[in-house]
């Protein structure tokens, strides 16, 4: 017998195995806010590749959330559906609405919980569950969650004698006007206004804030855009600038703020935690301060950030790989990891139970100032057609801030019945099904 017939007996026969070949996902990743987070974001893939030879997962940055959902829908729609997206923790519903993801639980019945919807209960801070989960279950775990926190140049409250952060929109606004001084170029406060989602954020957390509610929590068709406290807060916005003139007309990005800000030339915005990281590195000229939203009637904030979905039509290894790199992602260690990193809050609890998280919370406490803010947290707005309905007050914020013309009340009616407009299909479809 030759060598390559005796090597073609010994296969056979089941000595040596064949090389088993790996198992590809996608994953799809957005970088919503500013710092390195899609270099990281490799890092953390390459890691994992490395460690699970079995797993291939090719890692795919996708640009803002509201892109990162265009994305993984076209995708899915082509017949190649992404394994896990770290998708906007408030399009959860509106995906498992129109059927495009999987209940975790078609990922979880290959690890050891097997519900999905109890290991999200035990493991995660409850103000992140509600906005991973629908009809009763959860389609999304949550990956890295924000609230929106106060940045302010410390410097610039000591030269005008501030004493401390404000607590109060009465204090924002006094504390505005004497940050204000136009001719050195330096505005009191910006907050960003424009409409690819952290206009409509942060306005809604001025609503809870003035006491009120921004949309219905436990029905997708409802919006409460022309409520008195809805008005109230974008009373907030109009007099900052055309009354007080301490903030400047017009749409602001979060780009456009952090320069003015970094710069030394702003007092104060209200932007993402998850921007912390990137302000921190790069405030040089200056100390930084961090500080929960000022209340008006209350304390209150809407949760932001992201979680991990899954899209129908992968296959059953592309399912088991999912839930493997979902494991990874969301353990302790990782996600103690990418807050660190990020700014972001760790939506695992037991992410800050590790000796590294104490230590890095001991240096930096302004890390602590959104997860404080959980006490106070409401979910994110969560929608049928979330974005065009996000949009419908966003546009409106944005006419009302550029125009002394367009008055609060113009805004919000306008908003609430462009978006009720939107809403009427899931409205009538619904009411059938309780007939």
């Amino acid at each position: 017998m030759n060598k390559q017939t005796l090597l073609a007996a010994i296969i056979a026969a089941g000595t040596i195995a064949p090389t088993m070949a790996a198992t590809h996902i996608d994953m799809m990743f957005p970088a919503p806010v500013d710092g390195k987070l899609t270099v990281e974001m490799n890092k953390l893939i390459k890691n994992f590749n490395q460690e699970h030879p079995n797993i291939k997962v090719r890692p795919i940055f996708t640009g803002s959330y509201d892109t990162t959902k265009q994305k993984a829908e076209a995708a899915a729609k082509a017949g190649n559906p992404p394994a896990l997206v770290i998708m906007s923790a408030n399009y959860t519903a509106d995906l498992a609405i129109n059927d495009e993801i999987l209940p975790m639980d078609a990922l979880f019945k290959y690890g050891k919980e097997h519900d999905a919807t109890a290991f999200l209960k035990a493991n995660f801070w409850k103000a992140v569950q509600k906005n991973a989960m629908f009809d009763g279950k959860a389609y999304a775990i949550p990956f890295h969650n924000s609230t929106p926190v106060l940045y302010y140049n410390k410097d610039l409250f000591n030269k005008a004698g501030i004493a401390h952060a404000p607590n109060t929109w009465a204090e924002l606004r006094e504390d505005a006007r004497k940050l204000t001084n136009l001719s050195q170029g330096q505005w009191g406060i910006m907050l960003p206004s424009t409409n690819n989602d952290y206009g409509g954020w942060v306005l809604s957390s001025f609503v809870h804030a003035n006491g009120g509610f921004f949309n219905n929590p436990d029905y997708p068709g409802e919006v409460y855009y022309n409520s008195v406290t809805t008005i109230g807060a974008l009373d907030l916005y109009k007099d900052l600038i055309f009354k007080d003139k301490t903030m400047p007309k017009g749409v602001l990005d979060s780009k456009q703020i952090d320069a003015q800000f970094l710069s030394g030339k702003l007092g104060m915005t209200v932007m993402s935690t998850g921007s912390l990281s990137f302000i921190r590195s790069h405030a040089k000229s200056f100390h930084l301060g961090v500080a929960m939203l000022p209340k008006n009637v209350r304390r209150g904030v809407i949760i932001g950030g992201a979680s991990l979905v899954s899209f129908k039509g992968i296959s059953t290894d592309q399912k088991k790989a999912a839930y493997t790199l979902l494991q990874y992602l969301v353990s302790p260690k990782i996600n103690g990891q990418w807050s660190r990193f990020t700014g972001y809050f760790a939506p695992r609890k037991q992410a800050y139970d590790l000796p590294e998280m104490k230590a890095f919370l001991n240096k930096y406490p302004s890390a602590l100032v959104a997860f404080k803010q959980l006490k106070y947290a409401y979910p994110w707005y969560s929608t049928y057609e979330t974005v065009a309905v996000r949009q419908a007050m966003e546009n409106q914020l944005a006419a009302m801030i550029s125009s002394p013309d367009i008055t609060p009340q113009q805004a919000a009616a306008t908003a609430q019945a462009n978006a009720d407009k939107i809403l009427a299909p899931y409205q009538q479809q619904t009411a059938l099904d309780q007939q």
